[in-house]
């Protein structure tokens, strides 16, 4: 064979090389990940040939599935309720996917998932057609719609209530909200429904109950009581504190101001937060310490994701300050942020004596049949305070829903304590602040329900604006919710 020859003959044979392995790549190294890729229009085929399985609350469907015609996505998502329930269940869009439980849980409800080989091969050999598996969640039909209700007429907001013994997720609300049935096709129309909108500048496709960090304002003074206590700075909730007003933070010339003429100056522990001194709480923090206060912070799930199993921003509380930094964080100001899910935490943990229990708000995962395929289980993820510390921060917010800034809460039968914040935000708090409320309920039966909402009323006068007359209202409505479905 001549040079020439040679010479193609082997560039010929390199170029076969190169195909035999980019084919044997593509086959056994890229094949699940392209089988899986939402770009592959396979997918997308696979996921709407059949009706998908059902998201449940309280024994009852809040999904659907309803044929198309004209395209080779036999079936589209539909909900009942959309936007009451879409910060729970996301959506499944054919035109632009799918989010949070639709998404995580996507293997469940097509009835693609591995688990389910099984069942599916048997309806194969029985000649039954595939069908989804179902997700049950463990949210309370009643507690969700009073936290809906509650919000809708107040612009912006988010609604978090949880079971404090168990984590389990009662309920989870986010205003303004939408439907995601308007978008669940593939038609232009749906399109365009969608970035109409991903547009809308007050972002209803924002999950606020887990996505948005707010600053929580004096609620964040049950972090830095339970500090105190856990620390020993304060043994005696009613005791007198070493609590000077004015009170001028270290390093400064600058009195941390309280609200209004309120009694403040050395009053105990359990009066400072019934009316919400600034100064008690800034100067506890001051003394503590940033690694005191940033170690209970951490405690109550600071600082750290969470996923349930929807991911939830990390809520904020800064690990290097100055002292006037950690008196500002202390009571919930300066970088201090947390989630609307972070405070209902905070609030489960002080109702459960002191034990931090895991949220979730998927309880089970069934097949087409109802045979469970994996079920959760509570499971305990801290220990922010002692049983003897959280008893004396339940009797503190008790004594604020029944004689200070929480009175709005009360609810006949029932224990309830709580605690109100108003959080300034803004270039020199220009903005209107935000209304907190944190609270939780006890009846004869046990503590059912934690809950914490934060309200963004930009209709609100200025003036009129608290975490006792705007949030704890809606507070105390999905907590009766629950209690009257027990």
């Amino acid at each position: 064979m001549n040079k020439p020859l040679r010479r193609i003959a082997i560039f010929c044979g390199l170029l076969v090389l190169t195909l035999l392995i980019r084919d044997n790549w593509l086959q056994y190294v890229k094949a699940d990940s392209l089988a899986s890729d939402d770009n592959n229009r396979r997918v997308a085929i696979a996921r709407y040939s059949t009706p998908r399985g059902d998201i449940i609350v309280d024994g009852k469907s809040i999904t659907g599935s309803k044929a198309t015609s004209g395209t080779d996505l036999k079936y589209k998502r539909t909900w009942k309720d959309g936007p009451m329930w879409s910060p729970v269940t996301g959506y499944a869009s054919q035109v632009v996917g799918a989010t949070q439980i639709e998404s995580i849980e996507d293997g469940i409800l097509t009835g693609n998932d591995d688990r389910l080989f099984f069942r599916n091969t048997l309806d194969m050999v029985t000649g039954k057609k595939k069908a989804g598996g179902n997700v049950v969640t463990t949210l309370n039909a009643k507690a969700q719609k009073a936290a809906y209700d509650g919000l809708k007429n107040r612009g912006k907001g988010a609604a978090v209530a949880i079971e404090p013994s168990t984590g389990k997720i009662l309920a989870l609300a986010s205003t303004p909200s939408y439907d995601p049935s308007s978008f669940a096709g593939n038609s232009n129309d749906d399109g365009g429904t969608f970035s109409k909108l991903d547009k809308d500048k007050d972002k209803p496709l924002l999950n606020r109950a887990l996505r948005e960090t707010y600053p929580p304002g004096s609620t964040f003074k049950l972090v830095t009581a339970a500090a105190a206590l856990e620390s020993g700075k304060v043994t005696d909730i009613d005791a007198k504190t070493e609590s000077p007003v004015p009170f001028i933070m270290k390093g400064t010339t600058t009195p941390l101001k309280n609200e209004g003429n309120i009694p403040c100056e050395n009053v105990s522990l359990r009066n400072a937060l019934k009316v919400s001194c600034n100064s008690v709480f800034g100067k506890l923090g001051q003394d503590m310490g940033n690694k005191t206060m940033l170690d209970e912070a951490e405690k109550f799930g600071f600082n750290e994701q969470q996923f349930v199993p929807v991911r939830s921003n990390a809520s904020n509380f800064d690990d290097d300050m100055n002292d006037s930094q950690v008196a500002l964080s202390s009571i919930g100001q300066y970088d201090t942020a947390t989630t609307p899910l972070q405070m209902a935490m905070v609030a489960s943990a002080i109702a459960n004596d002191g034990k931090l229990m895991k949220p979730y708000m998927v309880d089970e995962l069934k097949a087409s049949n109802l045979d469970t395929i994996e079920k959760t289980e509570p499971e305990e993820m801290s220990q922010p305070l002692s049983e003897e510390n959280a008893q004396k921060l339940q009797a503190m917010m008790e004594t604020v829903v029944n004689e200070g800034t929480g009175t709005s809460a009360k609810i006949d039968g029932a224990t309830v304590g709580g605690k109100t914040g108003t959080a300034q935000h803004g270039v020199d708090n220009s903005e209107k602040p935000y209304a907190w409320f944190v609270s939780y309920a006890k009846t004869s039966s046990g503590t059912p329900v934690a809950v914490a909402v934060v309200v963004e009323d930009g209709a609100a006068n200025r003036d009129d604006i608290s975490g006792g007359g705007l949030a704890a209202p809606i507070a105390k409505s999905v907590m009766e919710a629950v209690i009257n479905s027990k």
